[in-house]
């Protein structure tokens, strides 16, 4: 096991950056790969995961930070006794990690990016060391309903019985996120104003606000070979496993009578992709859904597109309007959630009603104007350097977390 300490380093603080899980390689995962790097600035750097993925193991190779994860993966459990249970079992697997314990009582500061399996790990961490929680997102499946319905938005089964049965889960994540609050050292922050706005008429905790970035250069190169894009006419670009809390079905439903075809990024379970994939056809939306692609791909789609549009049910941030400004392509987002920190409508983009179905085909015919495309996209990189959205800026704001906590 090597050492945190380093000739050349020995008066930067010893950061563990913990995530339970990567698999799912969303924004969020997306969003710690791209800064894990710039936090060696300020920091020395290990990372701690039960589920790891190539992207995270490539990135701390190169950056030679030590990458502590468990013999095999651990996923949550999708059975459903278990989850009514509030049964967890992420502790065991952290408590399995080799050496994870010394790493745990060596360190100067941990940072915990929330998500499945990632708050056991703190009932190892003595109440001496310094902790961060992002809390990306109240959970969702606990206080809210949208992830209890199918892709066509029908209820997986009673919503009434789903509140009950999960009445007594729903309880204890609500007292292990105050406990949290209340314990020395500690600092929590949402990743938008909406979700600390969550935050607080959930658990009734006043949380501070950590941005997430982008780094400009990933959507910077000039490859424009599109030949993989399997659509036969102008197209939209939708990013997000197919699901309804995405609102991969609404997206589809507003481009019907559009001539306008849908590249979806994000991929979903096989019902889903069924069920979508009827409902397409009925609406003569052509989609293709996207297999999955490198940064460079992801750019490429980006930039081709007619607008990215999206009508997610409460997104806490959503990186995919900054993506489009990096990329200069129209963002086209429903009036909801954390998109209304990013978005300014008719500014840098468009924020459109749910329902507003002639307001959607509107904003999407004034995405194919070119001065619209400049304008909108000259302002969306402006409203990145005004947040000031940069990977350094969040490696400084998470290092002004722990001098606060340190002092």
């Amino acid at each position: 096991m090597s050492s945190y300490a380093g000739s050349s380093s020995v008066a930067k603080p010893r950061l563990l950056v913990v995530k339970g899980c990567f698999s799912a390689m969303g924004g969020a995962e997306r969003d710690l790969i791209r800064n894990i790097p710039f936090l060696s600035e300020k920091f020395i750097v290990k990372v701690a995961t039960l589920d790891p993925v190539d992207e995270l193991k490539t990135v701390c190779r190169k950056m030679n930070f030590e990458l502590m994860i468990p013999e095999k993966s651990w996923n949550v459990s999708e059975d459903p006794v278990s989850i009514i249970l509030d049964k967890d079992s992420s502790l065991k697997a952290w408590k399995e990690i080799e050496g994870l314990d010394s790493i745990i009582r060596k360190s100067d500061f941990i940072h915990i990016v929330s998500g499945d399996g990632s708050m056991s790990i703190i009932d190892l961490i003595p109440s001496s060391i310094p902790v961060h929680l992002h809390l990306l997102e109240p959970h969702r499946g606990l206080h809210e309903d949208v992830l209890h319905l199918k892709v066509n938005g029908q209820p997986k089964r009673n919503i009434g019985l789903t509140k009950t049965l999960l009445s007594r889960a729903r309880k204890r994540d609500i007292l292990r996120i105050k406990s949290f609050n209340s314990r020395e050292n500690t600092s929590i922050s949402g990743n938008s104003k909406y979700t600390v706005s969550r935050i607080k008429e959930i658990y009734n905790v006043d949380a501070g606000l950590l941005w997430p970035s982008i780094d400009l250069e990933d959507f910077s190169k000039n490859e424009e070979d599109s030949e993989f894009i399997d659509l036969n006419s102008p197209y939209v670009v939708n990013i997000g496993k197919a699901s309804w809390v995405k609102g991969t079905w609404e997206t589809i439903s507003v481009l019907e009578e559009t001539n306008l075809s849908l590249a979806h990024i994000g991929g979903g379970n096989k019902e889903d992709i069924r069920l979508l994939k009827k409902h397409a056809e009925s609406c003569k939306v052509e989609v293709w859904f996207a297999p999955r692609l490198t940064q460079n791909e992801l750019a490429i789609v980006l930039r081709n597109a007619r607008a990215s549009i999206s009508l997610a049910h409460g997104e806490p941030f959503g990186l995919t309007p900054i993506e489009a400004f990096a990329v200069g392509t129209p963002a086209i987002y429903v009036n909801e959630g954390g998109f209304k920190d990013t978005i300014v409508d008719k500014e840098n983009g468009r924020l459109v009603g749910r329902d507003q179905i002639e307001n959607w085909h509107t904003a999407l015919k004034d995405a194919e104007n070119n001065e619209n495309r400049i304008r909108w996209s000259e302002a969306g990189k402006e409203r990145i350097k005004s947040l000031n959205l940069s990977c350094e800026k969040h490696a400084e704001r998470i290092y002004n977390i722990y001098k606060k906590l340190d002092n």
